[in-house]
């Protein structure tokens, strides 16, 4: 059985989990409660072997408006604990989703703001509808940014555009976010769901082995010099050789498609 949250949606089809990010009246706003159901749910899917890939989005017109503002200003004195408390909950989730060996899709409907910049920044691959925009806002209350971005979009960007894109709460166009290297593609608003559900698809259906070593090794590579580098993809290559590159050098061999499993 999926479980079951209040804020999220959770599907399963075959290798693929789906989260839907589920408060639309609200923009999708990420509470307390929404935070801390997506760290549940990403520990759901890193857990579970059977998941070969997580397809992460949102339901109505926002992907995510970001932090709940309001719920922020009913905290009254306690504010700094429970924003806290809120923002180690978020960067669980993050660190789970990059971490796990499911690659993580992430398909972008609408607005991304705040920590939904955040979310789609620790997707694998990330697709947004053409209609879709893309902006930090943090500092227009006064706040600063979380949610793994100051450790994603240096990564990303660049330095000099993400100083632009936080400092001065730059919107991005989804072209813009694909030339400045957010996303990595850009579909019609009306195509997303299914190019989305067929990439995941697509990722679900190849080797799980091959695809938790692409992400162990290029979560590390900034941090490593290179030949600490090459060990560590010596070491993975190895790894994976005697799990599903069995069955893919053997198809190759045989001249026939590879069924991973």
């Amino acid at each position: 059985m999926s479980p079951q949250f209040r804020t999220l949606k959770f599907e399963r089809d075959g290798g693929v989990a789906r989260i839907t990010l589920d408060r639309p009246d609200a923009a999708n706003g990420v509470n307390q409660e929404m935070a801390a159901e997506l760290a549940r749910a990403a520990a759901v899917c890193d857990g579970d072997p059977s998941v070969r890939a997580v397809l992460l989005t949102a339901t109505g017109r926002f992907f995510t408006a970001g932090g709940d503002v309001k719920e922020m200003a009913d905290h009254g004195d306690r504010i700094g604990v429970e924003i806290k408390k809120l923002a180690d909950d978020l960067h669980r989730a993050a660190s789970i989703f990059t971490r796990m060996n499911a690659p993580l899709i992430v398909a972008v409907n609408g607005v991304a703001a705040g920590a939904g910049v955040s979310i789609v920044a620790a997707g694998d691959l990330v697709l947004a509808a053409d209609s879709a925009t893309f902006t930090m806002a943090y500092t227009n209350v006064g706040l600063s940014p979380d949610g793994s971005s100051s450790y994603a979009l240096p990564r990303l960007m660049g330095l000099r555009r993400t100083q632009e894109f936080m400092f001065l709460n730059r919107r991005l166009s989804a072209a813009e976010a694909l030339e400045w290297g957010l996303v990595t593609r850009v579909v019609p608003a009306e195509e997303l769901a299914g190019e989305a559900t067929a990439l995941a698809q697509r990722i679900a259906a190849g080797p799980a082995d091959s695809h938790g070593a692409i992400k162990r090794l290029l979560v590390q590579t900034f941090a490593n010099g290179l030949e600490t580098q090459m060990e560590l993809e010596a070491r993975e290559i190895a790894r994976s050789a005697v799990g599903d590159g069995r069955e893919g050098i053997t198809a190759f061999v045989e001249k026939r498609a590879p069924k991973f499993t």
